[in-house]
């Protein structure tokens, strides 16, 4: 099936979309105020270890400290780089596309110290209260491969399955002996020897500048910043499925048409410059499909729907039969329902770039045989998922414990921002629960107004105040009679539905 990247460009957002038969799978924004920071890499400063958290703060010249867990520490982090790989050493093989582990058994106090400057590099955009995730362990992406400076690893993109295809491009990374680790890329599928070799020697010098500028900048700050979010896009998205690419604006036109000649010259054709009056994501309805991708109920089109909430380390994906009553019996009415949320389920993963621990409750199924067809189904879905993803298991209960790895924002955070009007709870108390605090502090109050000669004035919302007339006319009453005085009420346009004051005059 035939792909295309759209890139819509506009003063102060990029937006990306990766459309793969006319749906929507893959979706990046990024605006000019909050660029990623991952991938850039930054002399940074130790300005505290906690040693009962195993973790240190760096400032990298940002505004918020940036977190360094020991895990993500090499033991030889006060050597230079490029001296402390052997390469004489052979490479060695992991797991795949993931690098070596880091576990680190070393405490961290004896790994770092306050005021030491290192070599970091931002692994995870500050999410939330917290600051940028940093590691030690470099790693430079490139077009065909991932360049890992600090270790000699070999490993290949999980995607690419042929076992013949896996071990030539083993052999020609052991010929070319690199100074550090490389993963191959899945865009290194079928890659030539020259494109391979062209791609670490680019990726060693440029590994080789950093440290330079390391050595000669005497501050945090960065060193490196990785590719504008179109770039990017093309580095890991462009492939033989994609059949356009269209970009919306003259400028970022020649700077992607330069880009592809010099780094994918077969993809120069591909390249089209968008002309046309209607809006370039009208072509897919990519706008009408983010807009669904931020509600909280997506209904499915057999009449169930799968209801999302997004929590700052976890999200959760209900899943209900909603109108769907089915034809044959409940089982049935279930396992069709559960196997199309997974479907939407895995899609709203992508497109939002939900990320963390994911909870998915599915209704109930008695048959084992259908709980294992759902979780086939998802593990399925989630293979064409670039991200990485990992099911852990289904209970009796129906809920699917998974992960998915997290590096940026979702969609939700990034376009998003909590409702000034109930301070991101997602809900308000009603108007019967203010009215009802309110006579409960003037019941408290009630002895203090014995023999005073005050009035009670309350100044809340216009619509505390006709709930009161309305509905609690009696209570009101009940609160005068104890008091011995009237009580009158201010209404205050500017005021919260939650906010009241009294007053005694």
């Amino acid at each position: 099936m035939s792909a295309e990247i759209l890139i819509n460009v506009r003063p102060q957002e990029t937006r990306v979309a990766y459309v793969d038969g006319g749906i929507l799978t893959d979706l990046k924004i990024e605006r000019k105020t909050s660029p990623t920071l991952v991938g850039s890499i930054h002399r940074g400063t130790v300005i505290r270890v906690l040693p009962g958290m195993q973790a240190a703060f760096v400032d990298i010249g940002l505004e918020k400290a940036a977190f360094l867990y020991v895990g993500d520490i090499r033991e030889d982090v006060d050597d230079n780089f490029l001296s402390a790989v052997d390469r004489e050493e052979p490479l060695d093989e992991g797991d795949d596309d993931k690098p070596l582990s880091h576990a680190n058994k070393t405490p961290i106090q004896d790994l770092v110290k306050e005021g030491q400057s290192i070599l970091v590099q931002v692994s995870k955009d500050p999410l939330g209260t917290k600051g940028a995730r940093l590691t030690t362990h470099l790693s430079l992406p490139g077009r065909f491969v991932v360049f890992l400076p600090t270790v000699r690893h070999l490993g290949i993109s999980r995607r690419i399955e042929d076992e013949g295809e896996r071990e030539r491009l083993r052999k020609l990374v052991q010929k070319i002996n690199p100074s550090g680790g490389v993963i191959v890329r899945t865009a290194g599928d079928g890659a030539s020897e020259e494109m391979l070799k062209a791609d670490i020697e680019y990726l060693d010098r440029l590994s080789k500048e950093i440290f330079k500028n390391y050595e000669k900048k005497k501050t945090p700050g960065t060193l490196h910043t990785e590719l504008d979010v179109e770039l990017r896009a093309l580095r890991d998205l462009m492939s033989e499925d994609v059949t356009s690419v269209w970009v919306d604006d003259v400028e970022i036109h020649k700077k992607v048409v330069k880009f592809v000649s010099q780094f994918m010259p077969k993809y120069k054709q591909n390249i089209v410059l968008y002309e046309e009056k209607k809006p370039l994501f009208d072509l897919y309805d990519i706008d009408i499909e983010i807009s669904r991708s931020m509600e909280r109920k997506i209904w499915l089109k057999s009449g169930g729907y799968i209801v999302i909430d997004e929590a700052e380390a976890l999200v959760v994906i209900d899943v209900n039969t909603g109108k769907f009553v089915g034809k044959k019996d409940l089982e049935d009415t279930i396992l069709k329902t559960n196997l199309e949320a997974v479907r939407e389920t895995a899609h709203q993963l992508r497109v939002r770039n939900c990320g963390g621990i994911i909870i998915i409750d599915f209704i109930d199924m008695e048959k084992e045989s259908h709980r294992e067809k759902v979780l086939e189904a998802l593990a399925e879905e989630l293979a064409r998922d670039r991200a990485r993803t990992n099911i852990v298991s289904m209970s009796q209960l129906g809920l699917v414990e998974m992960t998915r790895k997290r590096i940026r924002p979702s969609l939700i955070k990034t376009l998003c921002e909590p409702c000034s009007y109930c301070e991101g709870k997602g809900y308000i108390k009603r108007k019967s629960t203010v009215a009802n605090e309110i006579f409960r502090e003037l019941e408290r109050d009630a002895d203090m107004l014995i023999n005073k000669k005050t009035n009670v004035v309350i100044h809340c919302h216009s619509e505390v105040v006709d709930w009161i007339y309305e509905v609690e006319g009696e209570s009101l009453e009940g609160i005068e009679k104890k008091l011995g005085r009237s009580v009158a009420f201010k209404i205050e346009p500017n005021y919260h539905l939650e906010q009241y004051e009294i007053f005694f005059v």
